[in-house]
């Protein structure tokens, strides 16, 4: 028998709670078996569009496949055509006693796991690749708990609302090049590649989807992602805005300070303020690295790398 993780797969179902009109998905139209919005998810109906996104996977007989959402098995039964075995994380669990039961007295029936629980908590077994019809709510999380999984995966095909990927594939320069297009880039390769009409899911969502492809940098670049996240967090408040003047905002450059005299205490190191304050030490490295003027909308990863390895030259640190 396929393996369930959770209790919760053998108690009797449950009627689906009522659903009042301001909390209605999409265009109102509701799964019928399914209370489908409670978490957020739309069930992918086109079975087109499903063995598009299994293709995009290019699964080998070997691979051991991480499923995110599999709602009720449509991507499921065409990744186990192809896949050694399948893991599925699913929340609902009706869904996953649905998809259990789409393989019952299969062939593919041995080849599948079902785990109840939320994929940010749940423990992840080893995979290789994973796919996902995300459920909108955990997009980022899931991208962040996927880049740092160990060991690393060889490739993630992902479902997203249109308007995250796209923010996921910008490239400096771009309106959408953000926080988080430099820290996913920082560490995985990124693209885009098939969008997917809203009315192809049931119910179907207000907004557009995209599949992306997630290709994880291997091996990964030896930076703390608290670090270069914490730096990011300070030049993307205000994107367009100079990185000197985001350094200006309220509280950072005190911040900056008691990190960076936490820093030099554990050095060892004594704090001279009549020698130099902190602004004199944010000048004196933006000046050095002609950052004065620049701005985090147009610097790609590797400026940003630059200025966070000038920073920490100086014992400034993010985290």
């Amino acid at each position: 028998m396929p393996k369930a993780t959770s209790e919760k797969l053998s108690r009797a179902h449950k009627p689906a709670p009522k659903k009042k009109d301001n909390q209605a998905s999409g265009s109102g139209n509701t799964n019928p078996l399914f209370n489908t919005a409670r978490f957020g998810q739309h069930i992918l109906k086109n079975a087109q569009t499903a063995q598009k996104i299994v293709d995009a996977a290019n699964l080998k007989p070997t691979d051991k496949v991480l499923e995110v959402g599999p709602g009720t098995g449509n991507l499921t039964v065409k990744i186990l055509e192809k896949a050694k075995h399948v893991t599925a994380v699913e929340m609902d669990p009706r869904m996953a006693a649905e998809v259990l039961k789409r393989v019952q007295g299969t062939p593919e029936q041995r080849k599948l796991e079902v785990i109840i629980g939320d994929f940010v908590k749940v423990d992840i077994p080893y995979f290789e690749v994973c796919i996902s019809n995300t459920p909108y709510q955990i997009s980022s999380p899931l991208v962040f708990r996927l880049l740092s999984h160990r060991p690393l995966f060889r490739v993630a095909i992902l479902m997203f609302q249109r308007e995250f990927a796209l923010r996921l594939v910008a490239r400096p320069g771009t309106a959408l090049w953000s926080r988080l297009s430099a820290n996913v880039q920082l560490y995985a390769k990124v693209d885009n590649i098939i969008n997917v009409n809203r009315n192809d899911f049931r119910p179907p969502p207000q907004v557009e989807s995209s599949v992306i492809r997630l290709v994880p940098i291997d091996p990964p670049p030896p930076v703390k992602f608290e670090e270069f996240d914490g730096l990011n967090r300070i030049i993307f408040s205000r994107p367009n805005k100079t990185v000197r003047g985001n350094f200006q905002a309220k509280g950072v450059t005190k911040m900056l300070d008691q990190n960076r005299r936490t820093w030099l205490s554990m050095q060892e190191m004594a704090v001279d303020d009549e020698k130099e304050s902190i602004n004199d030490v944010l000048d004196k490295i933006l000046n050095e690295g002609d950052w004065m003027e620049s701005r985090a909308a147009k610097m790609d990863i590797d400026e940003i790398l630059k200025l966070l390895a000038a920073f920490h030259e100086q014992g400034i640190h993010f985290s």
